[in-house]
């Protein structure tokens, strides 16, 4: 219990900083000015004996720190903010995930150089059939469309619309065939379209050529 403690006049203040190396945390308690190291305590895995909070406050922890010559002890810390206790807490969880994610990448990774290897190459003789949907043409698709006729030189004519038949079941006259001059070619590309007769001109003075003077 951290009320037990004489929180009035600690017997010690300072910073403390969490590093690590490989898999193992250290908790650094620094002089504040100086840097230099007041006691250091090792943290193979969290939670555990190392690190334990304390039972009635969430801002006070007891620390199993060690000099390096094999001796021990138990020493209560605490701090003055409780987002420092929380940032506390989350520095040691943070690096016991990765620890434990890096394990477990590491077997997975054993586990497959260990296990049998997939051979996903073709064995001789093997083949494979691949079945594409809508690649094969409908019967008859081919004589559903029709060509259109193809006119003199190659030119496509157009079908009559439709309703253009004569009320009177007459068919058009069809048009004249053109004129061959002599020495001039006319190609079949050409057609030769009567030409209407100008209407004479009218006398556009009318009855003031009659008039006198």
């Amino acid at each position: 219990r951290a009320a037990e403690w004489q929180l009035e006049q600690p017997a010690w203040s300072g910073r403390l900083r969490i590093t690590a190396k490989g898999s193992t945390a250290f908790i650094k308690l620094e002089d504040k000015s100086s840097g230099e190291l007041f006691a250091q305590a090792p943290v193979e895995q969290f939670p555990g004996m190392a690190v334990e909070s304390v039972t009635d406050s969430s801002r006070y922890f007891v620390i199993r720190v060690e000099d390096g010559n094999g001796r021990r002890a138990f020493i209560g810390v605490g701090f003055a903010d409780r987002g420092d206790a929380f940032d506390f807490n989350v520095a040691l969880q943070d690096h016991f995930k990765r620890v434990r994610q890096q394990s477990e990448l590491a077997q997975q990774a054993q586990d497959q150089e260990q296990g049998p290897k997939l051979d996903l190459g073709f064995k001789e003789g093997q083949t494979i059939k691949l079945n594409i949907a809508n690649m094969k043409k409908k019967e008859g698709a081919t004589g559903s469309t029709r060509p259109r006729p193809a006119g003199p030189g190659g030119l496509s004519l157009l079908p009559p619309p439709p309703g253009g038949k004569c009320s009177s079941g007459e068919r058009p006259a069809s048009l004249p065939t053109p004129a061959r001059l002599p020495g001039t070619p006319i190609t079949d590309s050409l057609l030769s379209w009567p030409q209407p007769t100008a209407a004479p001109a009218a006398d556009v003075w009318g009855d003031f050529a009659k008039a006198s003077g």
